[in-house]
């Protein structure tokens, strides 16, 4: 069957990486195409889920280079704006276990502009799924725009969501506030255990689960990391350990998650409306898929997916 096709709304941004100066006093970067849904907008059509992309693509360099990546990756921008504004600027640098923090040059950039005139030309379509999430969903003035087109699409198509906090730009207590509406229009929820610490503080991942179950999404999904992943399906668990793997960095492992898992889904026609037909079984299968994509992601530097090719074929199995 061939994978249904799924939307994703929101963000690009240029991922600087430190590298070791090549003088005192200076500081070399070296700039890679990222951002949360951006990353799984490239991960989810390499593949081989047709995946639309409705993003604001500023014109300057970076913007540039977010298309230039995007399109190599066989992602439809038939749905992208033309923005005036210039690209978000994310600075990263890595720790010995390649995880990384950033700082973040975000005023004023193209990726929160959203107006409703902008997403109503965007106009439904026929996907199966809309993702969304990360700054788009939180970031003024845009934000109210891309909520109300979410509600809009619940309508037809499966709501898919990743908060993926950045406490250096918007406070966690915006995205606490809005959670509880958004998990009213979603049908799947992914978030990783720094989130959950970020959104319910010392909360257990049960007691959550079962917290945002009652506000309205019918699936949950926590990646853990080496850990693997603990989704829940209307309060149904299961925990998919993730495989050994060579870490890199862990930059888009979770954006790579994501992509995966809603591969796995769509290949099966179980994407669309709210998951009437989906099983523990199927979730648990979906994770299992996942982990390997994220895992493939991690062994490589910065948010570069891996193609359908590239996978073992064991995986390849998994995502038919």
């Amino acid at each position: 069957m061939r994978p249904q096709q799924v939307t994703v709304l929101g963000e690009c941004v240029a991922d600087a990486f430190t590298s070791p100066p090549p003088a005192p006093a200076e500081l070399s970067l070296r700039v890679l195409p990222g951002g949360g849904p951006a990353n799984t907008a490239v991960a989810l059509a390499r593949l081989g889920t047709p995946a639309r992309f409705l993003t604001r693509l500023s014109q300057d360099v970076f913007g540039r280079l977010f298309r230039a990546h995007l399109e190599a990756s066989g992602v439809d921008l038939s749905g992208a704006v033309r923005a005036a504004e210039p690209s978000t600027l994310a600075v990263a640098e890595l720790d010995d276990q390649g995880q990384a923090a950033y700082s973040f040059h975000a005023e004023g950039t193209a990726d929160w502009q959203w107006t409703r005139a902008e997403l109503a030309a965007a106009g439904p379509d026929d996907s199966a799924c809309l993702h969304s999430g990360s700054l788009a969903l939180v970031r003024d003035p845009g934000a109210p725009a891309v909520e109300e087109f979410l509600a809009r699409a619940a309508t037809t198509a499966t709501v898919s969501l990743d908060p993926n906090v950045r406490p250096l730009l918007v406070r966690p207590d915006v995205y606490r506030q809005r959670l509880p509406r958004w998990c009213a229009a979603a049908d799947i929820l992914r978030l990783s255990e720094e989130d959950l610490e970020l959104l319910l503080p010392g909360t257990a991942p049960d007691r959550a689960c079962d917290t945002w179950h009652a506000a309205g999404v019918r699936l949950v999904v926590l990646t853990r990391g080496a850990r693997g992943a603990l989704a829940s399906l209307d309060g149904k668990r299961v925990e998919v350990p993730a495989p050994a793997a060579r870490v890199v960095d862990t930059v888009g492992a979770g954006d790579s998650f994501t992509a995966g898992f809603l591969h796995h889904l769509g290949s099966r026609g179980l994407l669309g409306g709210r998951l009437d037909g989906l099983r523990v079984d199927d979730v648990a299968d979906a994770c299992a898929f996942a982990v390997r994509v994220a895992a493939l992601t991690c062994a490589v530097a910065g948010p570069n997916p891996p193609w359908g090719h590239q996978l073992t074929p064991v995986d390849a199995v998994a995502s038919e």
